[in-house]
């Protein structure tokens, strides 16, 4: 714009200079070509130039206006739509989901307003309810993004490589497993050492379903070959579709002996993925913070009852993630100048991914369908958030420091609401 003016500037006067009508037509010619304008506007452009006008804008207010001048732009003002109000039943929601991005609780939100209505932390009649059925991904990202910076935080890793039976077992990056059926797992471990690895610390074991995303939880008391192929044996019987498959990174506590002839026995294919590529277990690396550490922070758990009170929160939180946190499946990807492109399908729940797979069992959609009918997601949360206390008094118990993600603290979610209610 500052080169057009320039332009438009140096020919005006030799335009207004000109008394014939075909020289003023050929400088106009020249000004059209070189700034783009419309022949009719750049005619008034050069007649009118340095001269003041009034402008009428929007709001009916007069401007005066310099032609071909950069002039200063009002600033407009819109009133805000997504008030403090929005933003704090958001907050709650966002905490009592443990936190998940603003697609997936777009998806959520208008399951749980009937809810919220129900626990009567929200009235049909006021403001917020319609704006919270018409609220976009986008700007539920916009409002919660300075809390989701404030908390975010980072753990250590924990993979001690395996040497035996590591050549026997083949190799499967990422993008060769199978996610058009469900059957097939990838697993890991989440360490919970608190910032000090020495010593015997519990661990989580954390199982995905490829297909639909289903997630099972364990909790294991330490990293030993026994732990982690029971906690195998727990997802296998918990899990609502058989397993086909199992794929897991280099660790020794899956490349090992025991679960081996375990697998082996049962004719349930295993596959590991590359060394130091931890991409090729993504589906269950990202469950370990969205779920795990969103869950139990990243303290040290080392005792039984530690690890018993671990096993009571997954049994709950197993529920809430997989009938009601809806997730995005990538469908495709491909790459264009340098860029890739990825297409994802609509956020639904695991549950509903399985209801609506025909390789599903009708016997297993009708127990999911009977089950879905028996939860409540608040209720859910309100017990795994007395879970969460019961173990934050067994670490405080210790004297050690907490790291849970900011605010998080199982009590945080109960301080909001009574805010919440305080502003209504």
């Amino acid at each position: 714009m500052d080169q057009k003016r320039a332009v438009s500037a140096q020919l005006a006067s030799k335009y207004r200079g000109q008394r014939g009508r075909k020289a003023r037509g050929q400088l106009l010619d020249q000004v059209v070509a070189l700034t783009k304008y419309n022949r009719h506007y750049a005619a008034w452009v050069l007649r009118h130039l340095g001269k003041t006008r009034l402008v009428r804008a929007a709001d009916g207010t007069m401007a005066k206006l310099v032609v071909g001048r950069r002039n200063q732009r009002r600033p407009t003002v819109r009133p805000r739509l997504y008030d403090e109000q929005v933003r704090r039943v958001l907050l709650y929601l966002w905490d009592c989901f443990d936190q998940m991005c603003g697609k997936r609780l777009a998806a959520l939100v208008p399951q749980m307003l009937p809810l919220l209505l129900k626990h009567n932390m929200l009235k049909k009649t006021d403001a917020t309810y319609g704006k919270l059925q018409h609220i976009s991904p986008a700007t539920i990202d916009r409002l919660l993004k300075p809390e989701r910076a404030r908390r975010r935080l980072k753990g250590i890793a924990h993979t001690k490589p395996s040497t035996a039976l590591k050549n026997s077992v083949p190799v499967v990056i990422s993008s060769e497993l199978r996610t058009e059926e469900p059957g097939h797992y990838q697993i890991d471990l989440v360490g919970h050492d608190g910032g000090n690895p020495n010593g015997h610390f519990a661990f989580t074991l954390t199982a995905v379903e490829l297909y639909s995303g289903w997630v099972e939880p364990c909790s294991l008391l330490n990293r030993a070959h026994r732990w982690s192929k029971e906690a195998i044996q727990g997802v296998a019987q918990r899990s609502p579709v058989a397993l086909k498959s199992l794929h897991s990174d280099n660790d020794s506590s899956f490349l090992n002996e025991p679960l081996q002839r375990w697998c082996a026995q049962r004719s349930i294919p295993y596959r590991r993925g590359r060394p130091y590529h931890s991409n090729d277990t993504c589906y269950v690396e990202q469950k370990n913070y969205n779920i795990v550490r969103q869950a139990v922070g990243y303290a040290r758990y080392e005792t039984e009852e530690e690890v018993a009170v671990l096993a009571r929160l997954y049994e709950k939180l197993r529920l809430l993630i997989n009938f009601f946190y809806p997730s995005m499946k990538l469908l495709e990807r491909h790459r264009v100048n340098g860029r890739m492109h990825k297409r994802y399908d609509k956020p639904k729940t695991p549950a509903v991914r399985l209801l609506e797979c025909s390789a599903v069992a009708s016997s297993i959609k009708r127990q999911l369908r009977q089950q879905m009918r028996t939860l409540d997601p608040l209720v859910l949360k309100r017990q795994i958030s007395a879970i969460q206390e019961r173990l934050l008094k067994l670490v405080r118990s210790k004297n050690m420091k907490v790291l849970y993600p900011g605010p998080s603290y199982p009590e945080a979610g109960e301080r909001l609401k009574e805010r919440l209610f305080a502003a209504r």
